[in-house]
């Protein structure tokens, strides 16, 4: 992770195939295409990678997330449970609809502690989102079973998990509808982009029409479709459907550099009595694109992420302090400060949010370090990359 860093032939070639016949939106103009459709080429591909019998590509993670929930119907007034840990998108794409994002503790998976989706269930839920950050995922039967039980719709955010498997099924695949980023710093990338992926036909046809301003996509004459309902513009062009293209097929490629590069780092680090692992649920493989490990108290990991730092180990984080991907620095969120008004459900809930406690995400968020693991490390390179942390775990725990 990420795939432009093995770009090569195969996305020249894809790319190249756009360019000659200039057709760069992903409907309309069959005659000048010369028989290139890289969007439907790339759906038809990844419906087989996710085992999956539908796909449709969006223009990226974040709309993917607002149009399958868009699909199965949440809106205005509904709560969605989410995780504490994420990225923001999460909490935009829910209320990019009007919906309420009700925000829940992780437990030692780094996701949505069931446990504490449970507790959250109101009258007003009907949706729960699962994020499996990290490339790694939650409980899925132990989630899937309340969803169940509570009759909610139950959504993946796979968008940093491409590759990662639970019980034999690939992550986005296992709950009512998956989602997925392809932007430029995912395993696969499309430079920007998304897909949403369900077994569900109604879901699947929602998606196909509303990422396309409500067009039905029926006939071939684009000027006279029909519109069901309405929908907004969340296509994804032609060109980046080209470079997924390419990437998709390399995806094997991809996750057993990651793996490789993962375990020489893991097997190394497991040596220090002071370093544990996130807990990958039984049946569960992680797609490698990231090591994650606990330390004894945040202190800790503090001192560790800044002398990895100062001896120039990049790409590891403790996301305690990060306003991006934590619930303690959304001040954004939690302040209100959008540019338009926002309905008084979500703002009571966010206001209830400034006071909430999340104890236990911050005592596996705040002795937690991420690691990406990176596509382009030589071996050697691997095998000091691991000896240095170590070194530097060491001295930081010990000074």
């Amino acid at each position: 992770m990420p795939g432009f860093e093995l770009f090569g032939d195969l996305e020249r070639k894809e790319v190249n195939d756009v360019l000659d016949n200039g057709v760069l939106m992903r409907y309309g103009f069959d005659g000048m295409r010369k028989g290139h459709w890289k969007a439907k080429s790339l759906e038809k591909e990844l419906q087989s990678t996710f085992q999956s019998n539908h796909v449709q590509l969006v223009s990226s993670g974040t709309a993917a997330v607002s149009v399958a929930l868009a699909s199965a119907g949440i809106g205005a007034g509904d709560e969605v449970i989410m995780p504490t840990f994420t990225f923001v998108a999460s909490f935009e794409a829910i209320m990019m609809l009007g919906a309420i994002p009700v925000l829940v503790d992780i437990d030692d998976t780094l996701t949505l502690d069931p446990k504490a989706v449970e507790a959250a269930i109101t009258e007003k839920t009907k949706a729960v989102m699962v994020v499996h950050m990290c490339g790694s995922m939650a409980d899925m039967t132990a989630l899937k079973t309340v969803c169940d039980a509570h009759n909610l719709v139950f959504v993946e955010d796979a968008c940093q998990a491409i590759g990662g498997t639970y019980e034999g099924k690939p992550l986005g695949s296992i709950a009512d509808l998956g989602c997925f980023s392809f932007d430029f710093v995912k395993t696969i990338t499309c430079g920007e982009g998304g897909a949403v992926i369900t077994n569900n036909p109604e879901y699947y046809k929602n998606a196909d029409h509303y990422s396309d301003h409500g067009h039905d996509h029926i006939g071939s004459d684009r000027g006279a479709e029909s519109h069901p309902f309405l929908g907004y513009n969340f296509r994804i062009s032609e060109l980046h459907a080209a470079v997924g293209l390419a990437q998709v097929n390399r995806l094997k490629e991809f996750i057993a550099i990651q793996k490789k590069n993962y375990t020489v780092l893991r097997d190394a680090l497991a040596e220090i009595p002071e370093v544990t692992f996130r807990r990958v649920p039984k049946g569960g493989e992680e797609s490698y694109a990231f090591l994650n490990f606990f330390l004894p108290d945040l202190e800790s990991a503090r001192k560790v992420v800044e002398t990895f730092k100062t001896n120039g180990i990049d790409a590891c984080w403790n996301y305690y302090d990060n306003n991006w991907h934590y619930v303690r620095k959304w001040n954004h969120l939690k302040d209100a400060k959008s540019l338009y008004p926002l309905s008084s459900e979500i703002k009571e809930e966010l206001e209830q949010l400034k006071s909430k406690s999340f104890e236990q995400s911050d005592h596996f968020i705040g002795r937690n370090i991420s690691c990406l693991i990176k596509l382009s490390w030589a071996e050697e390179e691997v095998r000091q990359r691991a000896e240095m942390m170590v070194s530097c775990i060491k001295d930081a725990i010990n000074s």
